[in-house]
């Protein structure tokens, strides 16, 4: 008899490890069954995230940011340093040193929380009597029983066509974040989130990087005017952005890659590489997970169908994180996650996809939450709009980054916060702020009104509230 559960959970990226520790924190028994592999061929949970994903790049980016800031900005400090130099096999030894932390983390909380972990893959294999049997392939296999089931298997790196990934050449999040020596020259097929931050880590370490992107504008999703504050400061850095490019034919040779593409302009370029990173979007990982066997449904893209609510089309089915409608967003998945071991609970779940933040974890930061100028023109809604630079806040000047500011959007009659828009220092971080303030529809005014304290980044928020109504007190 195969063991039985409550809740099942396939997948343990951020949606899945934290629904199943919510689930049973609700009092369920709970598995967790996950594929990940470390490099000893050891259990490695957190999925994309933090194997190949959000942890690894940020120890890349502050690594890397090390570096720049020794070879360019010590010396404004102080602080002479004589031959410089980069150990990047040490460097990536760092990486995942901190990639096995947040493994062992993860395992830990699993054991703390009395969730039964399974290393391998999971399928479906039948469904009778309004309990799902799941196989799990590992070292062993063996079929578990469940009556809810969380599809949690996350995404995968999207390949051009003709040019599939080897890793070694033609790299995918995976292998950019594994390159063994600094290559001279990097290219980037992709200017969103992991084409920026992965050109970024390359460019501070001395790669010449060029990033081609299809679409005409730079950072589409992103409001204008911080995209445009963007653009400047990657060009400044030395980051070179091609818009409006097709790409054509890609050659893999011993020597290096070799892309065909034609620019804006309409003329017929090439691009010449020791490596090429391809970033243009994920897809769905439900290959192998038997949905055919029990009627799961699938859309076209091969993301599992889901209501408002995370549910399938089948009884007790759920589905969470990237491999469902929405962001593709650690966090995002992490809420969902929580929301659907709730709604089991018989309680009321609950995400707010108008509230969840994003960032892109370059030099400078950018994160928002909202809506942006462009949507709010769009649906011709009338707004105020107010923004502070930090090139005139005390804490940005001591710390010798300048570039960017804060952004914040309101309804033009009730001052509701719409949007809120950063580019700067710890941008990251800032943006929490505003998430707070909008979940509790908090107004302008509101923000202007609190006390923040002096001297420090937030205050350039406070300044954008207080810029909404025009009456900033600092510029």
């Amino acid at each position: 008899m195969s063991k039985q559960f409550d809740v099942i959970v396939i997948g343990g990226g951020p949606g899945g490890y934290i629904a199943a520790i919510r689930a049973a924190q609700l009092g369920f028994q709970v598995a967790c069954i996950d594929e990940w592999k470390n490099s000893k061929g050891g259990p490695a949970p957190g999925g994309t995230c933090t194997n190949v994903g959000c942890i690894p790049s940020k120890a890349l980016l502050q690594s890397s940011e090390h570096f720049e800031q020794a070879g360019h900005h010590f010396a404004d400090h102080g602080i002479g340093l004589k031959d410089l130099s980069i150990d990047v096999a040490k460097m990536l030894g760092r990486k995942d040193t901190v990639i096995k932390q947040n493994n062992d983390g993860i395992l830990y909380l699993f054991k703390k929380n009395k969730v039964t972990f399974f290393h391998g893959r999971g399928s479906f294999v039948a469904a009778k009597d309004g309990v799902y049997e799941i196989n799990v392939a590992g070292t062993a296999t063996e079929v578990i029983s469940g009556k809810h089931i969380i599809v949690a298997t996350g995404s995968n790196a999207r390949a051009l066509p003709g040019a599939p990934f080897d890793e070694e050449n033609i790299l995918s999040n995976d292998g950019a974040l594994r390159i063994g020596a600094v290559p001279k020259k990097l290219g980037l097929i992709g200017a969103g989130v992991i084409g920026l931050e992965m050109g970024s880590v390359w460019r501070r370490l001395g790669s010449e990087v060029t990033v081609l992107e299809g679409l005409p504008t730079f950072l589409g999703a992103v409001d204008e005017q911080i995209a445009k504050e963007a653009k400047k400061a990657f060009d400044k850095q030395g980051l070179k952005i091609e818009l409006g490019v097709k790409v054509g034919e890609i050659k893999n040779t011993k020597k290096g890659v070799s892309v065909a593409y034609t620019n804006a302009k309409g003329e017929a370029q090439t691009l010449e590489v020791d490596k090429l990173i391809i970033s243009i979007g994920r897809t769905a990982n439900t290959i192998g997970l038997g949905a055919d066997k029990i009627g799961l449904k699938l859309d076209e893209r091969g993301m599992v169908v889901v209501d408002d609510h995370c549910k399938t089309n089948l009884p007790n089915v759920w589905a969470v994180g990237d491999v469902v409608r929405g962001p593709m967003l650690a966090h995002k998945a992490e809420e969902e996650g929580v929301a659907v071991a709730e709604r089991i609970a018989g309680q009321h779940g609950h995400v707010n996809f108008n509230t969840i933040p994003w960032v892109i974890y370059t030099s400078p930061e950018i994160a928002w939450v909202g809506q942006n100028e462009q949507q709010l023109k769009a649906e011709g809604r009338a707004y105020k709009a107010g923004s502070f630079p930090f090139m005139a806040n005390g804490r940005a000047r001591a710390l010798g980054d300048t570039t960017g500011m804060v952004k914040m959007i309101s309804d033009a009659k009730t001052d509701e916060i719409l949007g809120v828009h950063i580019v700067g220092p710890y941008a990251s971080e800032l943006i929490a702020e505003s998430v707070v303030a909008m979940e509790f529809r908090a107004s302008s005014e509101d923000i202007a009104r609190i006390c923040h304290a002096h001297p420090s980044l937030s205050e350039a928020t406070k300044e954008a509230a207080l810029a909404v109504d025009k009456r900033t007190l600092n510029f």
